[in-house]
């Protein structure tokens, strides 16, 4: 992964490149629309409290849980013996990416959501609780991470969620071939190039021509710079958004030209 200074360039780089995130310089109607009524709407549903409320849960508890790294592993925490609080701290998407997640799905009408790392269950009970329709079904390699997960869901009272537990190479082609189609998925694991790419081309055998895929940290490593990349130049994406923390992709065949935008967010 990139250090810290070499982060903050690229940051830098990308807020002085990007679209100023008013919809201003964005000539797409599609992209100019998603820009104006889902990332410029501020509207916070009453249930986005409660999760928060877990939120502040997790980053004050100290209990130990035993953490195998999968994927590309954390450079802040090595261990495997972590607590909760360290966890939350570390891996917890802010609030304002996971309340954009849900005002995706809000937005356009997502059912079958399918996310790759659950961490501690806050994203995923940011989608679950995005529309009444939502049916999430949410994958977490880490076993003691995952009960934690399924403990949050549980106080929260979300019944739609299906957790699958085990790591992604084992569990995923079983997992989209029980699912009828994706509407959105949401890919927050591992965050390597080779397996980043595999992730996107099984999820597709499951897309159709409104799916959207929302990639997390795809500045986080040169490989998921060069993943991000590729999975751009694929024949079946025809609009993209680099929001630096995360990239957004449209698979919409009725778009007469592929277009690529980042936008400050």
């Amino acid at each position: 992964m990139y250090t810290p200074v070499q982060l903050a360039f690229k940051y830098l780089h990308y807020w002085l490149t990007a679209s100023n995130g008013k919809g201003h310089g964005i000539h797409s109607p599609f992209v100019f629309e998603f820009t104006e009524n889902v990332l410029n709407d501020r509207n916070l549903p009453a249930s986005w409290s409660l999760i928060e409320a877990h939120r502040k849960k997790l980053l004050q508890d100290k209990r130990i849980i035993r953490v195998e790294e999968l994927g590309a592993g954390s450079s802040r925490l090595s261990t495997t013996q972590r607590s909760i609080a360290s966890i939350a701290a570390s891996s917890l998407k802010p609030p304002k990416y996971a309340r954009m997640l849900a005002r995706i799905i809000n937005h356009y009408s997502c059912k079958n959501v399918l996310e790759l790392g659950t961490s501690l269950g806050i994203t995923a009970s940011y989608l679950a609780t995005a529309n009444p329709e939502v049916r999430l079904t949410t994958c977490e390699g880490i076993n003691a991470i995952a009960d934690t997960a399924q403990s949050v869901f549980n106080d929260l009272q979300l019944n739609n969620i299906k957790l699958v537990r085990g790591d992604f190479d084992t569990t995923l082609i079983d997992t989209v071939s029980k699912m009828d189609s994706i509407d959105l998925a949401y890919i927050d694991g591992n965050h390597r190039e080779t397996p980043t790419l595999h992730y996107f081309e099984t999820l597709l055998s499951k897309s159709h021509e409104e799916t959207i895929f929302i990639f997390d940290d795809i500045h986080w490593s040169a490989g998921m710079e060069a993943a991000w990349e590729k999975i751009k130049e694929n024949p079946r994406v025809t609009a993209s958004i680099d929001l630096f923390f995360l990239g957004i992709v449209f698979i919409r065949p009725s778009f007469k030209e592929s277009v690529h935008f980042k936008i400050r967010y």
